[in-house]
């Protein structure tokens, strides 16, 4: 029996890969530290819980409609008013199982095959995977870690062409934690206007930001409102990745088509965990403030650990919970590095390649974690690495752009 050319396309996260190997190990009785999965190791906020609890025994668990519960979608379409100062009300609001669905719909919703899709590298591996699923062309956008891991401006006007139908953006940026700058946004919205593409701004490390950097979205522009779809969501600023909750903020025309997508596939998100979303924007913010300030702790942690080690270095992340290290000096793919580690130095952590051909010779670290798992992931790296040099037959060659 064959199978779709489109289902072949489709590619894989490398973070669930490296995550059963992990796992498998830890069943021959290795003790691993786990820095590969991206979520935070923080529970969900209390009150989160409780209006969770009291919409199922309220019986609030029937099928809602396609967009989304209207008073949540109102309480989401407010916080996109009041963080991106711009007018919008609950008709530009989808709601879905996760912000991965609206990246899956946005595309599906505006790209054809034989379009063009600018999107970051190192980045998300869906970004990728997506555009190539629709028979569109993926165009990597270098984010180097020279320029803060952002993209040099020459770059995406050398890109950018007729074909050109959406650009992808994503900042904070993850795996790398950079962060772009208001002139990055307005050089990003001048091509956008220039090729009349859509962009999609990733934004769900939006609240998770360090040393006072404010949240800045290319929405807010002038004539960008009508071609952005923002991607927001609960997993990192909430601790809620498995609640699969996350939304859309679009054009209303857009939203239309969206919701038509939901729809025929999913039908709606789960009705509790939609009020458990409203009640966390709706409650006390404190839980976000108190995750911010200990991720910053451990943030200052893992970079100072890690840029002790010799060959190793990394850059501090201005966002999110994960460092982007540097490898290169051993020689080796980050491939050959993620697999030393974690059959070396038990600990479970993601080559770069796995974001991109631009994220070769990077690993990344996930330091929500304790500051004592920290603390011991790098002493065991730190061990592990001094007889890395010497281990000829996992070397091969690298770096081919």
């Amino acid at each position: 029996m064959q199978i779709s050319n489109n289902v072949v396309r489709l590619g894989e996260e490398t973070a669930f890969e490296v995550h059963a190997k992990a796992k498998a190990l830890e069943a021959t009785g290795v003790e691993m530290i786990h820095m590969e999965l991206s979520e935070p190791c923080i529970d969900t906020p209390e009150h989160i819980k409780e209006a969770a609890i009291k919409a199922i025994q309220d019986e609030l668990i029937k099928l809602t409609p396609s967009k989304g519960i209207p008073e949540v979608r109102e309480v989401f379409a407010d916080h996109i008013m009041s963080t991106r100062k711009i007018p919008i009300d609950r008709s530009g609001i989808v709601i879905t199982p996760g912000s991965k669905a609206i990246l899956f719909y946005g595309l599906l919703a505006t790209v054809n095959p034989g379009d063009e899709v600018i999107y970051p590298d190192p980045g998300f591996p869906m970004y990728k995977s997506v555009i190539e699923f629709l028979g569109a062309k993926a165009v990597p956008l270098p984010h180097r870690e020279e320029n803060g891991f952002r993209f040099n401006h020459e770059d995406i006007w050398r890109l950018a062409n007729e074909k050109t139908k959406v650009i992808i953006l994503n900042s904070p940026h993850s795996p790398t934690g950079g962060v772009l700058t208001e002139h990055d946004l307005v050089v990003v919205s001048e091509v956008a206007k220039e090729y009349d593409c859509w962009v999609i701004s990733d934004e769900i490390f939006s609240m998770l930001l360090f040393d006072g950097k404010k949240h800045k979205s290319i929405v807010g522009l002038p004539g960008m409102q009508e071609r952005t779809i923002i991607i927001e969501g609960f997993a990192n600023n909430y601790a809620m990745s498995g609640w699969r909750i996350g939304y859309g903020a679009m054009p209303e025309g857009l939203a239309s088509h969206i919701t038509r997508l939901v729809n025929n596939s999913v039908a709606s998100a789960a009705s509790f965990a939609q009020i458990a979303a409203q009640a966390a924007y709706e409650g006390p913010q404190t839980c976000v403030e108190e995750f911010i300030k200990g991720l910053d702790s451990n943030r200052e942690m893992i970079v100072a650990g890690l840029n002790m080690i010799n060959n190793v270095s990394c850059s501090k992340p201005c966002a999110g919970y994960h460092v982007f290290a540097n490898f290169k000096e051993f020689g080796w793919t980050s491939r050959d590095i993620e697999s030393y580690l974690l059959q070396n130095a038990n600990v479970a952590a993601l080559s770069g390649r796995g974001f991109g051909k631009y994220g070769e010779g990077y690993i990344r670290f996930n330091f929500s974690c304790p500051s004592e798992t920290i603390e011991r992931a790098v002493s065991q790296i730190e061990k592990a690495l001094e007889n890395l040099p010497k281990l000829e037959s996992y070397r091969q060659p690298i770096y081919a752009d």
